[in-house]
């Protein structure tokens, strides 16, 4: 059976990704994750008590920072594939503690491409982000345009990634794909999202932040739409024609649809049938006013394009909240 190795497996793009490659029955996934406390272990625990329940799961829990543990990981299972999704996520986290951002996504990152090229992977797939495009003034989004302007660490970790995918890529001819996310929602989500932190303080009656007065927008990509993209690009190994002969390709994986953060508020209060009270608060520092994909390359490549509602997939999203919380 084929082996996989999916970084960041209790948390939630990495989790729905374990579980759809699971469900198909023909792979063994080995996910990796520090269980970190930026946010609910709880949550983290409580996905991956999903994922443990199927024969073909491998849990490890190390820290992509620690060379040895990886190493190891690498030496012990001779991963086909690997999707390396783990990261020090957050932008304005990034602001508060930088050092957690070069120890998981430039140390870590160079751990998993050692990985790589030691063991001599057939496919890295790794996550990008939309915040490597700044704050562009061209929209949609395309990913041949300038992104050498970011405005958080978060973002220059991850354009840093890309440049690192490269070179080895290049340099070993490793087929490395990566994958620019648009802010994914859905169920199993995180709590530092806004659409998590609104749907909680709207149930509990307490006000919502809304930065930038609500005039910001995000093309926001429902959860099953992103890992549908993932699996279907994890199967288009990169030819060896890319730039400078590297077997390398990047992809957006967005809605190409932007919502304004108001209509987004607006929705929840629709789904969750309550009225939302509103602190109307500035741009926050790291922020970018919208995020807008161009996803031509994915439709071309792999015939796919997200294309769930912002309707369908946060009314799916607070269904699972109330039942994840017992709520009624």
């Amino acid at each position: 059976m084929t082996r996989i190795l999916v970084t960041g497996a209790a948390g939630f793009i990495g989790f729905h990704l374990c579980q759809r490659l699971l469900q198909n029955g023909t792979v063994t996934v080995v996910g990796l994750d520090n269980l970190n406390a930026y946010y609910d272990v709880g949550l983290k625990r409580a996905r991956l008590e999903q994922l443990q329940g199927y024969e073909a799961f491998e849990f490890v829990r190390a820290d992509l920072s620690d060379r040895t543990a990886i190493e190891t990981l690498f030496q012990t299972h001779r991963f086909q594939t690997v999707v390396h999704l783990a990261a020090q996520a957050g932008v304005r986290y990034s602001l508060e503690n930088p050092h957690a951002y070069v120890e998981s996504n430039l140390v870590g990152f160079l751990h998993i491409l050692e990985g790589c090229r030691q063991q001599q992977v057939e496919h890295l797939v790794f996550a990008s982000s939309s915040s490597v495009y700044g704050n562009s003034p061209k929209i949609p989004f395309a990913i041949d345009d300038n992104v050498d302007y970011p405005v958080s660490l978060y973002a220059a970790t991850k354009k840093s990634n890309e440049l690192m995918a490269h070179c080895y890529s290049h340099l070993y001819q490793i087929p490395i794909t990566g994958l620019r996310f648009f802010t994914v929602y859905g169920p199993w989500g995180r709590p530092d999202m806004a659409y998590w932190k609104f749907t909680e303080a709207i149930l509990r009656d307490r006000p919502i932040e809304v930065y930038n007065h609500g005039k910001m927008q995000r093309d926001f990509t429902y959860v099953d739409d992103v890992i549908e993209g993932i699996i279907r690009v994890m199967a288009k190994i990169p030819d060896p024609n890319g730039p400078n002969h590297a077997r390398y390709k990047l992809y957006n994986i967005g809605n190409h649809s932007p919502i304004e953060l108001m209509t987004l508020i607006e929705t929840l209060e629709t789904c969750l049938g309550r009225e939302a009270v509103k602190t109307m608060l500035p741009m926050q520092p790291g922020d970018v006013p919208r995020t807008y994909a161009d996803v031509d390359d994915l439709i071309q490549d792999v015939g796919f394009r997200p294309s769930t509602p912002i309707q369908v997939g946060l009314q799916r999203f607070v269904d699972w909240y109330q039942a994840y919380h017992s709520l009624p």
